[in-house]
């Protein structure tokens, strides 16, 4: 590879988590900042001198630039900047995105990526009415209102519906999301950053234990809270290295960027986003391993059927239906997820991570791990 390639081409070599824990329990009294920054200041770390900038995405926060606030409790030099993006659910891996963009523009060769959510500490919020009274709101407004702009629930029912994804395949995929991540935890410390485990996965759930959960969103509808992720608290944060400076650095293998696509979708059906972006990217190819987002079994299910991936073949340590979904960080999580498989399964794994979005959005991206020096992949070798 030429100098000037190596320079521009985005390399993640370090991932490193939070515990997910659920809304008022885990992480109950740490803000956004202070669930992130531990993990900025143990991958800073692991970098001589300072990152370019550090990118950050956070959904339901108060506002002002997190990711420089995170930043600066850290420990980081006053010198690195730091920028928030808000792409919904989707914050997390947009961040990563763009650093990996910034880094094949030629702007940088080293940044902090990732997401972060404190569901439990988010502010309230409202809007100012003409006599300056307040009328507070659950959640901002994803599209017009004459278009469509159904709740994440009712829109996850809307998925089932137009894609006949029945009650029982939803509880079925639901089941194994569980299975898989109980049956994952003991590998999942090595990602997770301090003592903690996560809250939310459920190792003895049952197929009749999902049966008896009613509809959630529409009455007599298939979507319950069984086969829906639980909202959660947590942090994902990634390393993100031009190919020249992590060969410069030592490290023997790393996840290489090679695409990324946005879609937008019908409002009604935002589920189903995820698959759209896919598409873009060119479809799933000979993508080995692949994360799609797990907010509701219903969408996941519908993005398999439309991709026509068998649905055994997504998410391999289960997802958010068992982990709990802490929106920004989950598609940053994604990344996590792939960069230890692939670590795993070595040189020319390709994979795709992606999310379907609120207000009718899709977020994919693609990947391959690649050898960079000798030594023990996705280490430093010295």
């Amino acid at each position: 590879m030429s100098g000037e390639s190596a320079d521009r081409t985005a390399v993640v070599v370090a991932a490193r988590r939070t515990a997910f824990g659920r809304v008022g329990g885990l992480h109950a009294g740490l803000g956004a900042a202070e669930l992130l920054a531990p993990l900025l200041t143990e991958l800073a770390a692991a970098l001589p001198g300072a990152p370019d900038d550090v990118l950050i995405g956070n959904a339901v926060g108060g506002g002002g630039n997190l990711a420089r606030l995170a930043s600066l409790r850290a420990g980081l030099p006053v010198q690195v900047p730091g920028v928030t993006v808000d792409r919904q659910c989707g914050s997390g891996l947009e961040a990563v995105i763009q650093a990996c963009r910034l880094i094949q523009a030629g702007a940088g060769s080293a940044y902090l990526a990732g997401g972060v959510e404190s569901i439990s500490t988010a502010p309230a919020r409202a809007n100012r009415r003409a006599d300056g009274s307040l009328e507070f709101f659950d959640r901002a407004r994803f599209a017009p209102a004459e278009l469509g702009d159904p709740d994440m629930g009712v829109g996850a029912e809307n998925v089932a519906g137009a894609f006949g994804i029945s009650r029982e395949r939803q509880d079925t995929f639901a089941l194994r999301s569980h299975q898989l991540a109980a049956a994952s935890a003991a590998g999942f410390r090595a990602e997770i950053s301090g003592p903690a485990a996560d809250e939310c996965p459920r190792g003895r759930m049952t197929a009749s234990v999902l049966a008896r959960f009613p509809a959630a969103f529409v009455p007599g509808g298939t979507v319950t809270a069984g086969n829906s992720c639980q909202d959660a608290d947590g942090a994902v944060a990634l390393l993100v290295l031009s190919r020249r400076r992590a060969e410069a650095l030592g490290y023997a293998g790393g996840l290489v960027f090679r695409s990324a696509a946005a879609a937008g979708v019908d409002p009604n059906l935002p589920g189903i986003g995820a698959a759209e972006a896919i598409r873009k990217l060119g479809g799933v190819r000979a993508a080995g391993l692949i994360e799609i987002t797990e907010a509701f079994a219903a969408q996941v299910l519908a993005c398999a059927d439309l991709l026509g991936v068998p649905e055994q073949q997504l998410n391999l340590s289960g997802g958010a239906l068992a982990l709990g979904h802490p929106y920004a960080a989950s598609g940053a999580l994604q990344v996590l997820r792939l960069f230890g498989q692939s670590a795993e399964r070595g040189p020319g794994t390709e994979s795709i991570a992606a999310i379907s979005i609120a207000g009718g959005l899709g977020l994919a991206t693609r990947w391959c791990w690649e050898a960079l020096n000798a030594g023990d992949a996705g280490q430093p070798s010295s």
